[in-house]
C-alpha cells in the first residue's frame, strides 16, 4: 500500500469500504476512508501494523507522477525515491508472484488534492486547480475516485492476472 490513514484516524477508519460497494459519497469525502487509503500520509509503525492485522491486501504503491512525466530540476530526492521505489515494487512483483501476491504501482498525473492544488499553484500559476479543465485530457483535472477506481480493481478478485505492471492513471497525457 502506498498510503495509509494517519494514526490519528485509525482507530475510526471504515474497513467496510472493502467489503461492499462503494459508492459516491465514498469517493467524495475528502476525510473519507477512500481518500485517506489513497492519500493519507504519516502513519507510524504501529499504525501499519494494526492495518495490516485488519486488512489482506496486495501491494500497491502510489505516486503522484510517473517518472516519464518527472526528473524535473531541483528534485533529486524525490526523484530518486520515485525511482525507488518504482524498482522495489517491480522486484517484489517477480519474487512474490510465486506466492499469490500481486504488486502493481499506480501512477497518477495531477490529480485534484491538496497537493495537486499546491502544484497547480506553484508550477503552473493556476489559482484553482479547474483552470487546467480545459487543458486535460477528457476536459477535467483527475479526481481521486479515478484513481481509487484503479487500485479498487488491482487489490479486487477480478484481478487474477495483473501483476508487475506501472498503471498510469494521467488520462493518456504526458
Amino acid at each position: 500500500m502506498g498510503s495509509m490513514p494517519t494514526d490519528d484516524q485509525i482507530d475510526n477508519f471504515d474497513f467496510t469500504i472493502f467489503d461492499r460497494e462503494l459508492t459516491g459519497p465514498d469517493y467524495a469525502q475528502r476525510t473519507g476512508p477512500v481518500y485517506q487509503l489513497i492519500w493519507g500520509r504519516h502513519m507510524s509503525p504501529a499504525t501499519v501494523d494494526k492495518f495490516a492485522e485488519k486488512v489482506v491486501a496486495d501491494v500497491i504503491l502510489t505516486g503522484h507522477q510517473p517518472q516519464e512525466m518527472g526528473h524535473a530540476a531541483n528534485g533529486a530526492p524525490y526523484n530518486m525515491a520515485k525511482a525507488a521505489l518504482e524498482a522495489l515494487a517491480l522486484t517484489l512483483a517477480k519474487e512474490e508472484k510465486k506466492h499469490g501476491i500481486f504488486v502493481n504501482i499506480v501512477a497518477p498525473g495531477l490529480v485534484d488534492t491538496d497537493m495537486g492544488q499546491r502544484l497547480a499553484k506553484a508550477a503552473m500559476g493556476a489559482a484553482d486547480i479547474h483552470q487546467l479543465d480545459a487543458a486535460m485530457p477528457f476536459g477535467h483535472v483527475c479526481q481521486p475516485e479515478e484513481v481509487a477506481a484503479v487500485v479498487r480493481f488491482l487489490v479486487s478478485p477480478a484481478n487474477s492476472y495483473v501483476t508487475g505492471e506501472k498503471v498510469n492513471v494521467h488520462g493518456g497525457g504526458r
